[in-house]
């Protein structure tokens, strides 16, 4: 076993360029203009909600590291980022998912330094992307408990894979020698097969949320959808 990690070790590269520095920089001010304060100090005095988000990251990050590698740079993986989302907010969302990034880019990538691209392009675009059809869905379509689970989880948790492989594909397109038929055929294909399972998992999982466990959505209300 111990040979095992070691051996997994050894093939991390921990080099850092001025490119991901700057990559870093990047997410920190991203991170500081969206920072949820008032989230934060909530979660600080509420040890079972810090107990619920570790095992939500920790949930989350498993999922990540299902992944299929199909070619360099290119990896297919379930998100979980609407259900995160709907259970913490955008913003609260954006900062956990950094511990699924974190290890993706560490054990999957191989290059710890290139999480904060992944966690700008790959998350924290298409989780600013869902808030804003999320936002757009109550602002514009009736109150209905239906609407919340189909839009916004099930459609939601699709358009999710939709921004994520584009955001992904179009950085791979400018920083590598992958041209865009190549990442036609051998990525952007693979959002329907991958689509609809992610919109099935959100919704389903904000499901048994609404019926089970409704006080753990961030702005569910019995009152508004029913």
């Amino acid at each position: 076993m111990t040979e095992f990690l070691l051996q997994r070790f050894s093939e991390i590269d921990w080099s850092i360029g001025g490119g991901q520095l700057f990559s870093i920089t990047l997410l920190l001010l991203w991170l500081w203009a969206i920072w949820p304060s008032d989230d934060m100090k909530v979660l600080v005095k509420d040890k079972v909600g810090q107990s619920r988000l570790l095992l939500v990251a920790v949930g989350v990050n498993g999922l990540w590291l299902m992944d299929a590698s199909i070619n360099p740079g290119i990896h297919v993986h379930f998100l979980g980022l609407v259900t995160l989302m709907l259970m913490y907010g955008w913003r609260m969302a954006t900062v956990v998912s950094l511990l699924p990034v974190l290890f993706f880019a560490t054990f999957i990538f191989k290059t710890p330094f290139d999480f904060a691209i992944y966690g700008i392009l790959a998350v924290g675009l298409p989780l600013f992307l869902c808030h804003w059809v999320y936002s757009q869905i109550f602002k514009y379509l009736p109150h209905h408990l239906f609407i919340y689970i189909f839009g916004s989880a099930f459609i939601n948790g699709f358009l999710s894979i939709v921004f994520h492989i584009l955001a992904w594909s179009t950085w791979l397109w400018l920083t590598t020698d992958y041209d865009w038929a190549f990442l036609i055929d051998n990525y952007l294909l693979v959002i329907p097969l991958l689509g609809f399972p992610e919109a099935l998992l959100n919704g389903m999982a904000i499901t048994f949320l609404v019926v089970y466990r409704p006080q753990w959505l961030y702005d569910y209300s019995d009152n508004t959808y029913f």
